[in-house]
């Protein structure tokens, strides 16, 4: 029998998050605990690391529901669902580019919050099996002007001239050429390493450009291809390095 999905609550209002304790444990969840501070989160997600994570975006304290995902995220893959009682824009698009799994407005119904932790496990169940199936699944083959990459069963050949940016959805990475999209189950993280630094440079955690395709260097993101790239801060020097030695 498999073991109840883990949940922990991040939520100031105390009686709402023991409301959603009691509701979500009658449903056979297991809660590691709620919590009503994003520092106290982050301690409780190391020390005993749920299944998904239910998150407040007004948090009080240092740090709001948005900054404590965003540091949870740096070393956790932890889907996330946001409770809010803010549904205007500039907080949706602010939880937005931490990528949740979902966005539920308080005050919600029992049922709606059921449906969406269903659908998130249904999405990381069918990642898993999607995992398991590639496990013969080879590494890209990487020569010096060429990778070899896994397409629909067979091995195909990408020109290195012709990838234009390779960006992260969790544990898979997108190659993105000029003709085609390449889905690879490897992390950026073991692709970048493998990439030839002369043609590739990691600009971002999300995403690797091919530096001879950039367009346009502005002062938070490149474009290429029309296609707008952030750009970190702290790898913004070392592109910028790279560009005065092309």
């Amino acid at each position: 029998m498999s073991q109840p999905s883990k949940i922990l609550i991040v939520e100031d209002e105390m009686v709402i998050g023991a409301n959603i304790s009691l509701q979500l444990s009658s449903l056979g969840y297991e809660i590691t605990g709620v919590i009503p501070r994003g520092e106290e989160a982050i301690i409780n997600v190391k020390q005993d690391t749920p299944d998904i994570i239910l998150m407040d975006i007004n948090l009080k304290g240092a740090l709001d529901g948005v900054e404590t995902v965003k540091l949870i995220q740096k070393e956790f893959d932890i889907p996330i669902i946001y409770l809010t009682a803010n549904a205007d824009d500039a907080h949706f698009n602010k939880a937005k580019a931490t990528n949740p799994h979902a966005f539920i407005s308080k005050p919600f119904k029992k049922l709606d919050l059921q449906h969406a932790i269903e659908l998130v496990i249904s999405k990381q169940d069918l990642k898993h099996n999607a995992t398991k199936t590639v496990e013969d699944n080879p590494s890209p083959f990487i020569l010096s002007d060429s990778i070899f990459v896994r397409h629909h069963e067979k091995m195909v050949k990408v020109d290195i001239k012709d990838i234009l940016y390779i960006e992260a959805e969790r544990n898979y990475c997108r190659i993105h050429s000029k003709s085609k999209e390449y889905l690879l189950v490897i992390t950026l993280k073991d692709l970048d390493e493998k990439l030839p630094e002369m043609h590739f440079l990691r600009i971002h955690r999300s995403f690797i450009i091919n530096i001879s395709h950039i367009d346009e260097v502005a002062t938070s993101h490149v474009v290429i291809a029309k296609k707008a790239i952030p750009v970190s801060k702290t790898l913004k020097e070392e592109l910028l390095k790279r560009l005065h030695t092309i």
